[in-house]
């Protein structure tokens, strides 16, 4: 049985024209040339200095390149790209009329721009298509949502904006970084931190050992008194911290604390480093 959600807090942002794909190719983290019908890759745009903004999935189709992006960040995206167009001949809109599924096990939908999700193959399928050609009966994003936190999979919120480097996001893990592309905004920093191996921090899953709450973010997180990190972000009971791998080694099985609570971490499957 197929199971689809329906990310209504997704939206698109198409760019075309003759520089659609070199103005895209230097400014954020993956190669665009990877990029093409059914074939999608993840990719960040970074501050000058190399910490995250924004996040986005691209896939080409409808005449143009899509950007999968989170609504809430949509316009602060948009004016981003705008500012960076200069003279370069290319149109950057939001498509409204367009909607994103998710297929958790299954193809989403028989219509629109279905491909892989380039991050971890246990996320499934998206499809981008016209809304009104799009299934009805649908789970919504909180289906998804669950879905990626048992994966231990971070985006957007997660990540918040111009608080963490790109590789303590896990950007690299997750399909999203090439370091043989070139230049691209803050590309020396990343680069740097990757061949000089001077990424210390992850971002790991976080959770309440009760079931409750989890505090609010930058709410420490520690062992016996010695701070590990933080915490990045929040869903209930379930979240994220920028975690130091090296004090979280040394703290073996001491019990963790998140202000008054005592809760657990878990290292992903995916991620090696």
């Amino acid at each position: 049985m197929s199971l689809v959600a329906r990310l209504e807090d997704r939206s698109i942002i198409a760019l075309s024209g003759p520089d659609a794909r070199p103005f895209l190719q230097g400014l954020i983290t993956n190669d665009i040339e990877k990029v093409g019908p059914g074939r999608a890759i993840y990719a960040a745009l970074l501050t000058p200095q190399g910490k995250m903004l924004f996040d986005f999935l691209i896939v080409e189709g409808d005449g143009a390149l899509l950007l999968d992006c989170p609504r809430a960040g949509r316009d602060a995206l948009l004016r981003r790209l705008t500012m960076y167009r200069l003279r370069a001949k290319v149109q950057i809109e939001a498509r409204d009329q367009l909607a994103v599924l998710a297929g958790l096990s299954g193809r989403p939908a028989q219509r629109g721009v279905t491909f892989e999700d380039p991050r971890l193959a246990a996320l499934g399928h998206r499809t981008i298509g016209a809304e009104a050609e799009m299934p009805v009966t649908v789970a919504n994003a909180d289906a998804y949502h669950s879905h990626r936190l048992d994966l231990g999979i971070p985006e957007a919120g997660d990540f918040g904006s111009d608080r963490m480097f790109a590789l303590d996001a896990d950007l690299d893990e997750l399909h999203g970084v090439d370091f043989t592309k070139g230049c691209y905004v803050g590309q020396e920093l990343t680069a740097r931190m990757k061949h000089r191996g001077t990424a210390r921090k992850r971002l790991l899953p976080i959770a309440t050992a009760d079931g409750g709450a989890l505090p609010d973010r930058d709410t420490a997180v520690t062992a016996e008194g010695r701070a590990l990190g933080e915490i990045a972000s929040a869903h209930g009971p379930r979240g994220f911290a920028l975690i130091r791998l090296d004090r979280l080694e040394e703290a073996g099985d001491a019990p963790l604390t998140a202000g008054e609570k005592a809760v657990r971490l878990s290292r992903p499957a995916w991620l090696f480093a």
